[in-house]
């Protein structure tokens, strides 16, 4: 593992709401991101019907992004989110880990551009997609 995929993943480890949502990061390296939100009451965005608040997969997708813009070669360490578009396809699975998975496409002097994708365990069908941009730290 690389120093900045050890890096993003122990940002990830320590970022509060990461931890209260439950996020648990999976893959990174080389621009890419794979972390993953298992199941759990407190996520409960309906009551009647117990799917997941599609606030929590918006933060779980995040970051996911962020994690893939730390993990690029060409990005110095730090980010910031400037936009996130999410298009929800569906609703999450009730009972379902959701895993996100995110890659950083391209890196300019100060922006990185992310693409992500939020499943359930059915992995034919999006629960979620998302394009976004980030900060990139000023270069020394």
């Amino acid at each position: 593992m690389s120093e900045r995929s050890k890096l993003a993943r122990q940002f990830i480890e320590a970022l509060p709401h990461s931890v209260m949502l439950g996020m648990v990061p999976l893959d990174m390296g080389e621009g890419e991101a794979r972390m993953a939100m298992p199941y759990k009451d407190d996520l409960i965005g309906d009551p009647n019907t117990g799917v997941i608040h599609g606030g929590a997969v918006s933060a779980l997708m995040d970051t996911c992004c962020g994690a893939a813009v730390m993990c690029h070669p060409a990005s110095p360490a730090g980010t910031a989110t400037i936009n996130l578009r999410i298009d929800y396809m569906r609703a999450a699975t009730p009972g379902q880990t959701v895993t996100a998975h995110a890659t950083c496409y391209h890196v300019t002097r100060s922006v990185a551009f992310v693409r992500a994708v939020a499943m359930d365990e059915d992995t034919q069908n999006p629960v979620a997609c998302a394009t976004g941009a980030f900060t990139v730290e000023a270069r020394p």
